[in-house]
């Protein structure tokens, strides 16, 4: 962890990118862990990461025990996936994993799994709006749903009689931070679990088990597989008892990754190093230039000192993610500009190689400004990306 800034500065890359740890692999560097992690030992005349298995079951003599009795519940490829997110989540000290079809299924794992009739659950009010629109299901089934923003730990003064505490910082689509160690001490002195979304800031920028959250979550469809071609979510967490239950509630719900998605999601760990570290290079660079546009307000980056999270940010990320938000002056503006851009695909992910962005208000559902935009920032060239940007702003505003 990076030490605690007493004011607001620019961590460098160096700073964090070689930051090496002595846990799995016995001090390798992040990238290292990456490019290994989950791998099986060597052995002659076999790939370094063996391909998918497509298993609707096994070959199952006798009593039904063993590593692998039915497609379900267990598949070879998942187990050496989760044995990679496990490494890159908690190299220091042992986690299990489980991986699912998707970052919603991720999530309902624990939100749904959790809590019962009576129960409380405190979430933000600026969290993903896929995680809000759970709300409605946690109310329907008598449990008590307390909602408060990121910024200022704001959650903390909801705590009494929770069950569960559900954070995600930084947050989605707004970009704010907050205090995650002292929320999760707050959370378990009131006797809750906590839960952090940890999609954007990916493993390498934040470790949430390190600073004390029982459940690290993430959709690895954004920038943990990185390619914009899988769907996949996960659990990590270090409680054995924990882990169980939320291996159940996917063997019941049914809500497993594919074989061949799991590979791709394997193989793309290989790269993830290099990729976070380009994109989080690039979104300084762009909101460096965004903050210099008449037409653009609001710019937010966890990296940027100027940033209002910055300072918290640098206390606990290792890398500050690939999201830049801003605002431009209106809808019209901001669907000019999105169709003046060139290298840019108008998407609705982020943490792709490619850059995408999305006038995040057409969904509905997220406190934005109308022009406000989610631009996530790819492995391009940083030149190239300006010029698309910039380019496109004075196209809108000529138009």
């Amino acid at each position: 962890m990076a030490g605690t800034a007493t004011h607001p500065r620019e961590t460098t890359m160096d700073e964090r990118q070689h930051t090496t740890d002595a846990g799995t692999g016995g001090g390798t560097g992040e990238g290292t862990r990456a490019v290994h992690a989950g791998r099986p030992g060597h052995e002659p005349y076999t790939p370094s990461l063996p391909g998918p298995v497509f298993a609707a079951h096994y070959h199952l003599p006798g009593e039904p025990t063993g590593p692998y009795t039915y497609g379900r519940d267990e598949n070879p490829t998942w187990t050496l996936l989760e044995r990679a997110i496990g490494e890159l989540e908690s190299p220091d000290e042992p986690a299990e994993t489980v991986v699912f079809s998707s970052g919603m299924a991720a999530i309902s794992s624990v939100l749904l799994g959790q809590v019962r009739t009576g129960d409380v659950v405190v979430l933000p009010t600026d969290c993903y709006q896929a995680t809000r629109s759970l709300r409605e299901r946690l109310e329907s089934y008598g449990a008590e749903v307390r909602m408060a923003p990121t910024a200022g730990d704001a959650q903390e003064r909801l705590l009494d009689g929770a069950r569960l505490l559900w954070i995600e910082s930084p947050s989605n689509p707004g970009l704010d931070v907050c205090d995650i160690r002292r929320l999760a001490d707050a959370a378990h002195a009131a006797g809750a679990l906590v839960a952090v979304d940890n999609t954007l800031a990916t493993p390498l920028g934040q470790r949430p088990l390190d600073l004390g959250a029982d459940f690290s979550v993430a959709s690895g469809t954004k920038a943990l597989t990185g390619h914009g071609d899988v769907l996949l979510g996960y659990v990590a967490c270090r409680d054995e008892r924990l882990a169980a239950s939320v291996r159940y509630w996917r063997k019941t719900v049914g809500a497993i990754p594919g074989p061949m998605e799991s590979w791709l999601a394997h193989r793309s760990l290989a790269t993830l190093q290099l990729r976070v570290d380009r994109q989080a290079s690039n979104a300084v660079a762009l909101a460096r230039a965004l903050r210099g546009r008449p037409e653009v307000t609001d710019v937010r980056h966890p990296g940027l000192a100027e940033d209002p999270s910055h300072e918290q940010a640098a206390r606990q990320m290792r890398r500050y993610g690939s999201v830049v938000s801003f605002t431009l002056p209106d809808q019209r503006f901001a669907e000019r500009f999105l169709a003046a851009l060139r290298l840019t695909s108008e998407a609705t992910s982020f943490g792709s190689v490619q850059c995408t962005a999305e006038r995040r208000g057409r969904w509905g559902g997220d406190a934005v400004a109308p022009g406000f935009v989610r631009f996530s920032v790819g492995v391009e060239d940083p030149e190239d990306i300006l010029r698309d940007v910039l380019g496109a702003l004075e196209a809108a505003a000529g138009a």
